[in-house]
């Protein structure tokens, strides 16, 4: 996480982001472990304003947006069927994270949007 003190700090922070200098990396826990331990996910991606929900279409869909990240599978817990990934984010989309993993079946744990099992209960910790 990046803060800046300053505006002209923020304002060239702005710019890094906007020209794509700063790298997103993110920490994930997952339904199941992807067949591949490390990949890369590459989708349309269209949203859906009045439900605020993103979902995967066809590329020719009008309006859909390309969205691609990187993953790979730091650990998984066979016991409760979890894994943790580290996600690296080349585009920006509304939901993008959730929404492609949702979509080859290792939905973010807990996520209730677009999760498969959101809201399984466990009396295990997540021992990840």
């Amino acid at each position: 996480m990046v803060f800046a003190k300053t505006s002209k700090a923020a304002k060239r922070l702005s710019e890094q982001v906007r020209e794509r200098q700063i790298k997103k990396e993110y920490l994930a826990v997952v339904d199941g472990k992807p067949e591949q331990d490390h990949g890369t996910l590459e989708n349309y991606l269209i949203k859906n304003e009045k439900n605020n929900m993103s979902q995967v279409v066809a590329k020719e869909k009008k309006g859909s947006k390309y969205a691609k990240l990187d993953y790979e599978v730091l650990k998984y817990n066979q016991e409760i069927n979890l894994s943790v990934l580290k996600i690296r984010l080349h585009t920006g989309r509304h939901h993008q994270i959730r929404v492609q993993l949702s979509h080859i079946n290792h939905s973010i744990y807990g996520d209730q949007k677009y999760g498969t099992r959101g809201r399984r209960k466990t009396n295990s910790t997540l021992g990840i």
